[in-house]
């Protein structure tokens, strides 16, 4: 009785962390969308700028603050669809598992030292 409200509550735990992960990917991905937006709108506007109104006459600035941003923007579109898949969820969980098992190793070894330097056995005796 009592682990079926267990089972129930693990797997509605689950369902909402899967949810809350992909409200986030879904937040990456729309932010990802307006950032090209804005930068079409941003990069046709300097261009418009440029020729158009003849700031910055004889040097075309617009094209190198253009290349700029677009190098900007693949930076964001990498980080959004290429290291989301190597540095998700499950590789923040395993990080988490190592680092965890890392140090329950050395606590481990610290106990071994401390029960060589000063065991309980002598440590008894002396009370009596």
């Amino acid at each position: 009785m009592f682990s079926k409200k267990k089972e129930g509550s693990q797997i509605e735990l689950e369902q909402h962390e899967l949810l809350e992960n992909a409200q986030r990917r879904i937040k990456q991905k729309k932010r990802l969308f307006s950032h090209f937006v804005i930068f079409l709108i941003g990069g046709v506007f300097l261009v418009l700028i440029n020729k158009i109104l003849k700031y910055g006459e004889g040097y075309d600035w617009s094209i190198w603050v253009t290349i700029a941003w677009a190098f900007l923007f693949a930076i964001h579109a990498f980080n959004v669809f290429i290291t989301h898949k190597f540095m998700g969820k499950e590789w923040e969980r395993k990080q988490r598992e190592q680092l965890v098992k890392k140090q329950k190793e050395r606590i481990a070894t610290l106990q071994k030292e401390i029960e060589t330097d000063f065991p309980l056995s002598q440590i008894n005796k002396k009370k009596e």
